[in-house]
């Protein structure tokens, strides 16, 4: 049995929760993930200026959607300059969020040149007083985390800079920091390292800390939390288009076998759910090109998973989805745990964009 997670007031419990992911975990994603298990999911990452003149517009107003059956629900924020940095936060908690999750993981070359995401891991003086400046602003009653990656870089003075920062934002009332077992430098080459996870968990006693990195299936996630000692994970990549994940995991964590792979039945129900959420939230002409990306993840679980992601690829409206479902998800057959082998040559961003 795992212990329930909890981010300062805010409970959230099973430890096991939906990452943010740029492009990816909007408001039909989350809620999909929450009906499947996901106790607690993050908003994809959005700029402190964006944010800032932002309008309520309804092109736009996808960003901070949010509907009661999500709560608690987390939004990330990035940015570069401290005031505007804090003035975006407040209004994540004006649009409701009930946690506010700073982003300095990012290793995106054109964010890192921006001096946002990961980049504040080579300043820590800047990097705390935009977490000083966004504790101040936002209410004592909402939580702020931070996700950080182990450093810029392997030198001693990046592993230096990490703890400063680490220790410093404790101090400031952060209430959680989710770690990234890789540098900023390596972006998703190499194995994450769950070996500096257990240290920094060692070096921050009692205070929560989340781990992220290579977690792609739901006995990963168990993995991490009893080889790091991590009080909880975040699943990014290993979550799109399997929010099974997160009740696979639940089952493990009380003593069960692991669950059968949805059938194709059970997949058709969540993939054809999934664009229902997503026609609410954006226009039909939009809603098409959107959601490929989701159905090329979704097809990973098909037995003939190359020739659905092929049809999914070409989706352009809602007839194009139903045509795709009507030809390969009609006879009931078992489904497919996907390959984690698949998503490690892929590249992720922190900030959540998956290539």
């Amino acid at each position: 049995m795992l212990k329930d997670l909890q981010l300062g007031p805010v409970k959230i419990g099973f430890p096991i929760v939906q990452a943010a992911l740029s492009g990816y975990s909007d408001w039909p994603m989350r809620v999909i993930a929450k009906r499947h298990g996901a106790s607690y999911a993050i908003c994809e990452v959005m700029l402190d200026q964006f944010l800032v003149a932002l309008k309520n517009r309804k092109r736009t107003g996808h960003f901070l959607h949010i509907s009661d059956e999500e709560h608690p629900v987390g939004g990330q924020l990035m940015g570069a300059e401290p005031e505007q940095f804090a003035a975006g936060a407040l209004k994540l908690v004006e649009a409701g969020f009930d946690v506010i999750d700073i982003n300095f993981g990012c290793p995106v070359k054109k964010v890192l040149g921006r001096c946002r995401g990961g980049y504040h891991l080579s300043q820590p003086d800047v990097a705390l007083d935009i977490i000083r400046r966004t504790r101040d602003i936002v209410p004592a009653h909402v939580p702020v985390t931070v996700k950080m990656r182990r450093g810029i870089d392997d030198t001693q003075e990046s592993r230096d800079n990490f703890f400063t920062i680490l220790e410093g934002a404790f101090t400031t009332g952060v209430v959680g920091i989710t770690v990234h077992g890789r540098t900023v430098q390596q972006r998703y080459v190499g194995p994450s390292k769950w070996e500096f996870l257990a240290e920094v968990k060692q070096v921050v006693g009692d205070r929560v800390i989340l781990g992220s990195g290579d977690l792609f299936t739901a006995q990963d996630c168990l993995d991490m939390i009893t080889q790091t000692g991590v009080d909880g994970v975040t699943v990014a990549r290993g979550a799109i288009g399997n929010p099974w994940i997160f009740a696979q995991a639940r089952a493990l964590a009380v003593g069960e076998r692991l669950p059968d792979a949805p059938s194709l039945h059970e997949q058709r129900e969540v993939i054809r759910e999934h664009f229902r959420l997503a026609e609410q939230l954006y226009d039909a002409k939009r809603c098409g090109i959107l959601m490929r990306k989701f159905g090329m993840k979704y097809s990973v679980m098909h037995p003939q998973h190359q020739e659905v992601r092929e049809g999914f690829a070409k989706v352009r409206c809602r007839e194009d989805w139903d045509a795709v479902l009507a030809q390969w998800y009609t006879e009931d057959l078992p489904g497919c745990h996907p390959d984690p082998s698949i998503h490690r040559p892929q590249a992720e961003d922190d900030c959540g964009q998956a290539a």
